[in-house]
């Protein structure tokens, strides 16, 4: 396995996000899925995005062991999204998030980086509890959280925003 390459699986590769992913994170941020799932985090331009992953995915590497992680094709090495694991100070335990840039979905690649990072949470990182966060209205975000074995928990205001969405959960041990 190349030395930056953290994660396997049958068709891809996980690695850290890092400043070199700007423009990964660009697209990621600024596709209208994400904006209407997820949120509308106001960068639009590649500066921002470094400003925003050495903020947001370079501390949370330093401070916790873990963060998101690159998805990368093994056929190609495109890059092709997110997946990995948060943690924001409102939430008791780190949540499982991921994105996929619009040509790659529903073809099974966020399930099967996700089961991977899951797997990789409760294995390596001794993880014992895992949550996710996620608009009530986002079927295929829901079933996938499913698919993992998390389940509804309760309905979460996040700071700063107005509406109610939903806690997923799943004990990783014991």
């Amino acid at each position: 396995m190349e030395s930056d390459w953290l994660l396997e699986t049958e068709r891809l590769r996980l690695r850290p996000v890092t400043m070199d992913d700007a423009g990964l994170m660009l697209a990621v941020w600024n596709d209208p899925a994400f904006i209407q799932n997820v949120a509308d985090r106001g960068i639009r331009t590649a500066e921002q995005a470094r400003d925003a992953i050495a903020a947001g995915a370079a501390k949370l590497f330093a401070d916790y062991g873990y963060g998101p992680y690159c998805l990368s094709l093994k056929s190609n090495g495109k890059l092709i999204g997110i997946c990995g694991l948060f943690r924001r100070d409102h939430l008791d335990d780190p949540d499982i998030g991921f994105s996929l840039l619009p040509d790659y979905r529903s073809q099974g690649y966020a399930g099967e980086a996700a089961i991977e990072v899951v797997r990789y949470a409760r294995d390596n990182l001794g993880i014992g509890r895992l949550t996710a966060i996620v608009s009530p209205n986002n079927a295929p975000s829901i079933g996938l959280i499913e698919k993992l074995g998390l389940r509804f928990e309760r309905a979460v205001t996040m700071p700063g925003d107005d509406e109610e969405i939903s806690l997923y959960s799943v004990a990783l041990q014991g």
